[in-house]
């Protein structure tokens, strides 16, 4: 009976000893893989922050840009404005090219005609 129980003992010792080496074992998987997906999950994470602030730059100069064509617009109109006054118009007529307002005999009114 010394001898049953002895060897249970030990038995039961190399079973413990199996059952800890096993699990011991399957940790190191399990921390690898976890260890993958928490890499795998930070370079996203990363990525994406690279590319939401590449945007932000893009943004940033599409908006300075629309501010330049903005203030181009305006000394356009401003310009297109003084261009067209009447002012300019009627001194270039007089002066570059030698216009005069019609004499009154030159000024012939065509009456309009019944539809």
């Amino acid at each position: 009976m010394a001898q049953t129980v002895g060897t249970q003992a030990i038995s039961q010792g190399r079973q413990v000893r199996k059952t800890a080496t096993a699990s011991f074992g399957a940790k190191y998987p399990t921390f690898i893989v976890v260890a993958l997906v928490l890499m795998f999950v930070a370079l996203i994470y990363v990525g994406s922050h690279i590319r939401m602030t590449k945007m932000e730059y893009s943004i940033a100069a599409a908006l300075n840009a629309k501010g330049n064509l903005l203030e181009e617009q305006k000394r356009l109109k401003l310009e297109l404005a003084m261009l067209k006054a009447p002012q300019r118009i009627e001194d270039i007529a007089r002066n570059k090219l030698q216009m005069s307002y019609p004499a009154a005999e030159q000024v012939i009114i065509l009456k309009q005609t019944g539809k």
